[in-house]
């Protein structure tokens, strides 16, 4: 049996592909562990990497047609070889995967790099070597900022970017400081409520797997002070968003220049920041968030954690005062992300559930559960669907008038999410818990989502019952799909390289800023170039291209991120 490799082309080239898929970072010696051929194969060979010895054979069994990929798929399963080394498979056609470890730590590498890629994204300060080696730069976006509805008055709706701070000081008009916190996406924009629904999936990664986290060592500006790296981190974003709050408690939506910058490294980008308008999503997310922080810093900070809090309540009281829907849209010129919604039911139902949790006040728990009158998704875990932040945290409380009825109803919603998920695993042949209507943009969002969703109900249950399809989510992430990427920048042999991302582009470093997950197929692309790369009637699960100009297909945000912290933690 010849067990070269059939193709030596190198990795991160665009459109390479292998027959082999496997989990690039590699598979914990008791977990699941699973390759999937598309191609007619009997047997499958386990051949240690540095020896090219055979140490494992088995029997492949065909899977049939997977209906997301349009791949006629074969499973290798060697989940009962434990021992620990460097490994690739091979098959009785004679070809061959990537290499790949099998070992307790193979997820510690790609945590680390997917948590310390929000260092990276540091806005208003410089990225030092010493931290940031060879991806490090100046500090970018450090001008003050403007209030949109005066800015579009001086430029009397013209749209006019000439309209600079210059501008606004000869006329004596007001500047804000709203410098730091993290760029949110490809772009060099930061928005509150992607802001929020990142922070919230780290803060419950941290909550319910601090041994996983606590000792995380990020080597940011902050390493060896009070707070660990994790939180010191997430700490950066939060001191951002306190800023975003205005007097009366109501909190901007958005702060960016008024179109995206050009592909230039952000210290180059120096448009007018502005601060566009106060929505009532942005407010409820924020004081969630906010409330829920106060808790964990108070272990650490009680000063901050005060502050936090009061921040949180002040926005409740704007709330209250504007109970009506104040939505966001981007004024005309405009073109920077949106992050509208239809309603704010959810995020009002956070708000009130954390400031519950964190004050015990009857109050907000009246009004979270005056709200679940309405209709909205009870395990949303997304930017635009927050709910389920609101009922996990309820469920994690330790209130003692906390409703022992409404905690069943909630666990009980994650348990049916589950089961509805483990089903579309099982029905993959890549064993991704993805229903066709799951590949948009942003697709590995979902995806991570739902192996939020398995590590949520395994908590809840104390069981670990959905920790192999948890596995299957992180396998699909970082490699075991139909394109065979990684997913992660950094991570495995064959990964995104090229991904939607300004200064990964502007720093001409060939190798990419470790540690970023890209947004993955999107099965209706929906920029120009994706759309020339990406042939019509392409298989979901194949509509991706790692190419930097597809922002359909290959951007990063802050909130892909986050959700892969949290399964790896819950993996790790």
């Amino acid at each position: 049996m010849d067990t070269t490799y059939f193709d030596e082309r190198t990795p991160n080239v665009k459109n390479f592909s292998l027959p082999i898929f496997v989990n690039q970072a590699g598979y914990k010696p008791e977990s699941i562990k699973r390759a999937v051929i598309k191609e007619k194969v009997s047997r499958f060979f386990l051949v240690d990497n540095d020896t090219c010895v055979i140490v494992y054979e088995g029997q492949c069994t065909h899977f049939g047609l997977d209906n997301n990929s349009q791949d006629d798929v074969y499973i290798a399963d060697f989940s009962d070889f434990m021992t620990c080394g460097t490994y690739h498979l091979a098959t009785d056609t004679s070809v061959k995967s990537l290499p790949f470890q099998i070992a307790d730590t193979v997820f510690d590498n790609v945590l680390h790099d997917t948590m310390k890629a929000f260092y990276f994204l540091r806005c208003g300060m410089d990225l030092e070597e010493k931290h940031a080696g060879k991806f490090g730069h100046s500090a970018c976006h450090t001008a003050k900022a403007v209030l949109w509805e005066e800015y579009e008055a001086l430029a009397n709706g013209s749209g006019d970017c000439s309209c600079t701070l210059e501008n606004f000081s000869s006329k004596g008009l007001t500047t804000y400081d709203i410098t730091g916190g993290w760029h949110d996406a490809g772009d060099y924009g930061r928005y509150v409520t992607a802001a929020c629904c990142a922070l919230a999936h780290l803060f419950f990664a941290y909550k319910m797997y601090p041994d996983k986290l606590k000792d995380l060592h990020l080597n940011i500006p902050e390493s060896g002070g009070l707070l660990p790296d994790f939180l010191a981190e997430c700490k950066y974003e939060l001191l951002w968003l306190l800023k975003m709050q205005r007097e009366d408690g109501g909190v901007y939506h958005k702060a960016t220049t008024l179109r995206h910058a050009p592909f230039v490294m952000p210290e180059e980008d120096s448009a007018t920041m502005l601060i566009f308008p106060v929505s009532s999503m942005a407010t409820a997310d924020f004081a969630a968030v906010c409330a829920m922080a106060s808790n964990i810093y108070r272990e650490f900070d009680s000063v901050f954690a005060d502050t936090l809090l009061a921040a949180a309540e002040k926005s409740a009281h704007w709330l209250e005062q504007n109970p009506d829907f104040l939505g966001f849209k981007n004024p005309e010129g405009c073109n920077t992300g949106e992050y509208g919604e239809r309603d704010d039911k959810d995020n009002r139902f956070w708000a009130y559930t954390e400031l519950y949790v964190a004050t015990g006040k009857e109050f907000y728990h009246d009004k979270m559960k005056a709200l679940l009158k309405m209709k909205f998704p009870l395990t949303g875990l997304g930017f635009a669907a927050v709910g389920g932040f609101g009922t996990l945290s309820y469920l994690l409380c330790d209130r003692e008038d906390a409703s022992a009825e409404l905690k069943d109803f909630f666990k009980e919603c994650f348990l049916n999410e589950a089961l509805r998920l483990k089903d579309l695993s099982d029905v993959c042949g890549y064993g991704a818990a993805m229903a066709e209507e799951d590949y948009i943009w942003g697709s590995n969002m979902n995806l991570l989502k739902h192996g939020m969703i398995f590590a949520i109900a395994d908590y809840l249950t104390g069981t670990d019952t959905y920790l192999p399809y948890a596995t299957l989510q992180a396998d699909y992430l970082l490699g075991v799909n139909a394109t065979g990427y990684s997913y992660v920048t950094g991570t495995g042999a064959f990964c995104c390289n090229y991904p939607h991302l300004r200064p990964a582009h502007a720093d001409g470093i060939e190798e990419c800023i470790p540690g970023m997950v890209s947004g993955g197929p999107n099965r209706h692309p929906a920029d120009a170039d994706a759309k020339i790369l990406i042939a019509e009637g392409t298989p979901p699960m194949k509509c991706f291209a790692d190419d930097v100009g597809c922002y359909s297909l290959n951007e990063i945000t802050i909130y892909w991120n986050s959700p892969a912290v949290f399964v790896l933690a819950y993996l790790k």
